[in-house]
């Protein structure tokens, strides 16, 4: 095609480059963002179903007693799988036991582990936690950690 001065119309090569070059940096920036985000939407899912964990031990408890039993001989070991945790949910990231030596007649400790992408990404919390009182933690180890995680 041709304007009204007999230029061709059009981009040239040169022009097509510097856009390209200029959507690359754009996305060099946008990209590691969009995962730090998305890392700590899925933390933050985690941490809303280890609070479903803990209501789900909380009636437990209000219908046997205890946190450890459903009867003299029935040891509860393991979690159910709830809908939070599952493969569509949070299951595809996280896994949810209890933390070892755990649960007893009075107290649990549920944690929440990252594991594949999730684990790698999330170096600044790691695994979240919470108990029988609410009392929430995570691997870090520091200060102040848990509210930054939680």
């Amino acid at each position: 095609m041709r304007d009204t001065n007999g230029r061709s119309a059009g981009f040239s090569l040169l022009e097509l480059m510097i856009a390209t070059a200029i959507v690359a940096i754009l996305a060099g920036f946008a990209y590691p963002s969009y995962t730090q985000s998305m890392t700590k939407n899925r933390r933050i899912a985690a941490a809303s179903c280890l609070m479903e964990y803990s209501s789900y031990m909380e009636q437990f408890y209000a219908t046997y007693l205890r946190y450890d039993k459903t009867s003299a001989t029935g040891a509860v070991q393991t979690l159910p799988v709830l809908n939070c945790a599952s493969n569509q949910q949070t299951g595809g990231t996280y896994t949810y036991t209890f933390k070892k030596g755990f649960p007893t007649q009075t107290t649990f400790n549920i944690v929440a582990t990252p594991i594949g992408e999730q684990a790698k990404e999330d170096q600044t919390c790691g695994a979240l936690s919470i108990d029988q009182t609410g009392q929430r933690g995570d691997t870090t180890g520091l200060a102040g950690g848990s509210k930054q995680c939680w």
